[in-house]
């Protein structure tokens, strides 16, 4: 999906504006730890000060007792595991010619047959091949005027017919 830049900047800000608010509670966190405050004296007195905005309870427990312990740093730790896979030109061509195939099939078949993942799969269709799902089949998001007059299924008996 694209969007534009005013969008972009819009979004990076957001993102930007709520990783600083997370910070500036972590460090709040660490004040009442300093202080020798309770967890819950801390999670109260973070619900007062940032209203809806204070973190779950549990993670307002979690930083407090990481800091009773005696962590210094209020960034978040780097995570292990696989990023979101990018996608190459050689997986939209493998789900290009599966859907070429048969456009009546799932995410989920279709990542079965390729081997993908499901969410890579489902980012290839939308993203890449611009299709949506209309009555279990995919198709071009945007439609040319004799493609959105012809009937969506094979009916039989059915095409052309109006209901009255």
């Amino acid at each position: 999906m694209r969007y534009c830049c005013l969008c972009t900047v819009v979004f990076y800000n957001l993102v930007t504006f709520a990783m600083q608010e997370n910070i500036g509670q972590r460090y709040a966190i660490r004040f009442c730890v300093e202080l020798n405050k309770s967890a819950t004296e801390t999670f109260a007195s973070l619900t007062e000060a940032y209203g809806d905005a204070t973190p779950s309870r549990t993670i307002v427990f979690k930083w407090h007792k990481a800091f009773k312990e005696g962590r210094e740093s209020v960034e978040d730790d780097p995570r292990c595991g696989r990023p979101i896979s990018s996608t190459n030109d050689q997986d939209v061509e493998v789900v290009r010619a599966v859907m070429a195939k048969d456009r009546r099939l799932s995410v989920s078949m279709i990542a079965e047959e390729t081997g993908l993942d499901k969410n890579a799969v489902h980012r290839i269709l939308t993203d890449h091949l611009h299709m949506r799902k209309i009555c279990a089949k995919l198709v071009p998001k945007n439609l040319s005027v004799e493609q959105k007059s012809e009937p969506v299924g094979n009916f039989s008996g059915f095409a052309g017919k109006t209901r009255n």
